[in-house]
């Protein structure tokens, strides 16, 4: 299989060494290069697939660009390290955790689990987790590791009581996870950091592992993880990177663009090629996004064109409020569909944060358009698939606390909170994994002899399944772990609710199997090279650490042949015929906060452009008059980014209602961003009295309660003063609880991307 490359992609493949930027725009064809030019280092230069390191940000992309690079090769590149920055990580860890102290069955925490395990370390150093978030506290130790701080560098620099708390955790964490024989999402990124600090054999080694290191969506890079590829690359200089400073939109979790701008000084006599012809969009697509990133002024400088010229004419919908604007959408939508133009699976609705997706679901709903909601609650996430997934995880890992405490009493064993306490403390106290305290808990004095018992039967019942399963296919270690522990019976005890999460954890043990099907295709993975030390992952080990690296962009929830729902930040590196972004309001996108933060406006302009270059041939824009945000009626402007949009690439579409009568003759939004006029509180009584349901709250949004602090909706139900919520706070101790929205006085965390 060939490809035909234009004369800058061709030159990006055939680089012939050395350092390589390639400034790739939207839908310039970047994927294309780096799978050519991996496929070309192979085939025409004769590099081995296992010594090259490719890393790319979503385990879909890797796995596409696996795909075509065996196409081009017709056959798999058996041995290529290709994969996340996270994945590729992790695999190299395995390889070497015993220099770091940790065992190779090591068990990578979710934010769920860190949470937990934060919350007890808080609490036996006598802090309160109701005053210190253990999520906030999670969240600050998180962003000190990702700019590559060190726990007496955030104590130093602390502002606040929280920071300071989060500071003194942090230098508890790093013992105490090593103990539980654990490392959550960041340490993936910083112990090979450590590795290679402590060991510079080492690091000799794996930089003459690889001869060279290929680096998608650059720009996207934090601190760690350049000085990762960095350090691999330092000795041969062969890296290549490819990325658009343009779509640099992940600033606010700790990436850093002037990566992508100072590459060229970090690696002199580097090599630098723009792609910027496009085989996406339309011309007229094009012209909307040129016009709105050229605001943009820290940015190395390129413009898309493409070689079809024209196309429909950029849509720009003023809506009366957000019922209004999702109604219109969907309308349009359908008759889309229904003329044949294109198929309900080939377009998309994006939105700023994912609470904008409740009036978009319930219009869909209502016009019976299949959907399908992407960055809703991961398929790991779910309370069953967790649970079970636990039982997996300490057959592989015994010393996983966190595992243990999910499982204790689940199905239940007459286990409760203090009995668990008096473990936790005893455990603390012999600096031994809670599963081992369990074992001998004959020796705790201050226990019920039945509690007694039960925890030696659960500890009982984990070993027996450890030594019959260990080295068992993960499906069948799942299966037999529910049949010992009777889990099936305890959800279908839950009535029928409890028979959907059964055909949740059927589908877990299935997609297992499906798993081990193919896992075996990567000897490298599975074994190494000679010299690697310890690369023999079991299989539960290796199915474990695909299974805690996937997130929710990686899946949806709804009709996968439906409208495609989510926010711009997960539509990244995606495209479709048909795409709307939708409240392209002043406060809303760009968010309010961005203008007081440093280069905060030019990343939510980023941001924008990325979401109108998901179009191919039909682009919607969308913004509300009115909008309810924190539970009331709010007038809104337009986006300030439309004022950008070149005039000759728009047609304006207009709901506006008979209430706002002066709206009718004055200036539309068109491509000076002429403002509406403000309506008066008189003039908005029909909206008041129309919403009588209002405010609305979908499943999966996040709000915050004057007390309980932040959490999220699980529930919804009632309407009007009835209205109720069961909201999931993120402090354990409050746990879940209904409430009367009407008195609750709920606010939207509106600002979560």
């Amino acid at each position: 299989m060939t490809l035909a490359l234009n004369p800058q992609q061709d030159a990006a493949v055939r680089h012939p060494g050395g350092p390589l930027l390639v400034l790739a725009g939207a839908g310039s064809g970047k994927t294309r290069v780096l799978t050519a030019r991996i496929a070309h280092l192979i085939r025409e230069r004769g590099v081995a697939p296992s010594r090259i390191f490719a890393v790319t940000f979503t385990n879909k992309a890797a796995g596409e660009m696996r795909a075509r690079v065996a196409a081009l090769l017709g056959a798999d590149p058996r041995g290529l390290w290709i994969g996340t920055f996270h994945a590729l990580s992790a695999r190299l860890l395995r390889r070497e955790a015993a220099l770091l102290g940790f065992g190779p069955n090591f068990t990578i925490y979710d934010q769920d689990d860190s949470a937990s395990f934060i919350k007890r370390l808080l609490e036996q150093r006598g802090h309160s987790p109701k005053a210190n978030p253990p999520r906030a506290i999670h969240a600050i130790i998180s962003g000190a590791k990702n700019r590559m701080l060190l726990p007496e560098e955030l104590g130093a620099s602390a502002e606040s009581p929280l920071e300071r708390v989060a500071a003194e955790i942090y230098a508890g964490l790093g013992p105490a996870l090593r103990q539980a024989n654990a490392m959550d999402f960041d340490d993936l990124l910083l112990l090979p950091l450590t590795l290679f600090a402590e060991h510079p054999e080492r690091l000799a080694y794996w930089q003459r592992r690889f001869d060279h290191v290929l680096v998608d969506e650059f720009q996207d890079t934090n601190a760690a993880q350049y000085r990762l590829v960095k350090l691999l690359a330092s000795e041969h200089r062969n890296l290549c990177v490819v990325g658009d400073d343009d779509q640099a939109i992940y600033g606010w979790r700790g990436a850093d663009v002037r990566h992508m701008l100072s590459f060229q000084q970090d690696f002199p006599g580097a090599t630098l090629v723009k792609l910027e012809q496009n085989y996406r969009s339309t011309q007229v697509i094009l012209d909307a996004a040129n016009g709105i990133i050229a605001e943009n002024t820290r940015r190395l400088g390129k413009t898309l064109f493409t070689v079809t010229q024209g196309g429909e004419p950029v849509t720009l919908l003023t809506a009366a409020d957000e019922r209004d604007e999702a109604e219109w959408l969907a309308g349009e939508l359908s008759r889309r569909a229904a003329d044949g133009d294109v198929a309900y699976e080939g377009m998309a609705v994006l939105y700023r944060t994912n609470a904008q997706s409740r009036p978009l679901e319930e219009a869909f709903r209502f016009r019976g358009i299949p959907y399908r909601l992407v960055g809703a609650l991961s398929f790991y996430e779910r309370r069953e698939v967790k649970d079970v997934l636990a039982y997996l995880r300490l057959i592989a890992n015994p010393a996983d606390d966190e595992a243990f405490a999910r499982i204790v009493n689940v199905p239940r064993r007459g286990i409760g909170d203090a009995s668990f306490a008096e473990l936790v403390r005893l455990a603390t106290q012999w600096r031994k994994p809670l599963l081992d305290a369990a074992r001998a808990a004959e020796r705790i004095p201050n226990l019920r002899p039945n509690v007694r018992a039960a925890f030696t039967g659960v500890a009982g019942l984990i070993d027996e399944l450890r030594a019959r399963h260990a080295g068992a296919d993960p499906a069948t270690a799942l299966e037999q772990a529910l049949a010992a522990t009777g889990y099936a019976q305890y959800l279908a005890d839950e009535g029928a609710e409890g028979v959907e999460r059964i055909e949740n954890v059927q589908e877990l043990i299935a997609g297992a199997a499906g798993w081990a099907e193919t896992a075996g295709a990567d000897d490298d993975e599975a074994g190494g090279e000679a010299g690697e030390g310890q690369g023999g992952a079991t299989l539960i080990e290796r199915y474990l650490t695909q299974a805690a690296l996937v997130t929710s962009a990686d899946q949806g929830t709804g009709d996968p042949t439906g409208v495609t729902l989510m926010t711009v930040h997960m539509a990244k590196g995606l495209e479709w015929p048909v795409v709307a972004l939708a409240g392209l309001e002043d406060g809303l996108f760009p968010l309010a906060r961005s203008a007081g933060e440093p280069g905060g406006l030019e990343e939510e302009r980023r941001l924008c452009y990325v979401g109108l270059t998901r179009a191919r041939e039909k682009l919607y824009l969308s913004w509300a008059r009115t909008r309810y945000r924190n539970g009331r009626l709010e007038l809104s402007e337009p986006s300030r980014f439309l004022e950008a949009l070149p005039a000759g690439a728009l047609e304006e579409r207009s709901t506006t209602p008979s209430w706002d009568r002066s709206a009718r003759g004055g200036r539309g939004v068109g491509a000076r961003g002429g403002r509406p006029p403000r309506a008066t509180p008189a003039e908005l009584d029909w909206e008041v009295e129309a919403s009588q349901d209002a405010p609305h709250y979908a499943t999966g949004e996040r709000v915050r309660h004057r007390k309980f602090g932040g959490g999220v909706v699980r529930a919804v139900s009632g309407s009007g003063r009835e209205l109720k919520v069961t909201v999931e706070f993120d402090d354990q101790e409050i746990g879940t609880k209904q409430l009367l929205v009407a008195y609750a006085g709920l606010e939207r965390e509106w600002e979560s991307a």
